[in-house]
């Protein structure tokens, strides 16, 4: 059985726990003390030398990138190939905004710790370059429903978490209301699952 090691708190976990529950994938939690930096000892270093969560674990194969987990895992899991469709095109468009989503949308996330867990980070750039990329992303939203593809993929679970949390991190998404509505589409999606930041819908709660 996959193992999760994992945060409840954190985005890039949550992203793991959703398409698995999505695609209905068994896995055994393993719980990381996020906050009293467990995840940097070296019990856990050995398994990842970055020393981040999540990490994957599946029969002796050891992932430690969120993006990469969710491409294994739709590959493996998603017979339909709805998630990750592998054509030359739809791969391109969702792997630029699996990017995004572990890069300019990290913003987001940072300011988040800084709020949540007083990170000595420089909140302002933080939350500056954050509404930025939401600001692109409000635009490129506007006549589409989702990011990549004209249904949702893993790009659109890569970006997800910490933009629908943004206001954790002190970012007010009224001002971008096509990714208000994105965001909300993606509570739509069935088996979808919430988080604390990110309550799921009553008709599609656990």
């Amino acid at each position: 059985m996959i193992a999760l090691y994992d945060f409840e708190l954190s985005g890039s976990c949550y992203k793991i726990r959703l398409l698995m529950r999505i695609l209905d994938v068994p896995y055994k939690a393993v719980n990381v003390d996020f906050v009293n930096k467990e995840h940097k000892t070296e019990k856990y270093l050995k398994l990842n030398p970055f020393g981040s969560i999540p990490i994957l674990e599946d029969d002796g194969l050891l992932l430690r990138d969120s993006a990469g987990m969710l491409v294994y895992l739709a590959r493996k899991f998603d017979k339909t190939n709805y998630w990750y469709p592998d054509d030359a095109k739809s791969m391109g468009l969702i792997q630029q905004w699996m990017a995004t989503g572990g890069n300019e949308i990290m913003n987001s996330a940072a300011a988040r710790l800084v709020k949540i867990l007083n990170y000595p980070l420089d909140l302002d750039k933080l939350q500056t370059n954050a509404k930025a990329t939401f600001k692109i992303m409000d635009a490129h939203l506007a006549n589409r429903p989702f990011l990549a593809l004209d249904h949702p993929t893993i790009a659109d679970i890569a970006c997800f978490p910490y933009t629908a949390m943004a206001g954790e991190g002190g970012i007010d998404l009224a001002a971008y209301p096509n990714v208000v509505k994105w965001v909300e589409r993606m509570k739509g999606i069935p088996r979808f699952i919430g988080m604390p930041g990110i309550p799921a819908p009553m008709a599609h709660a656990a």
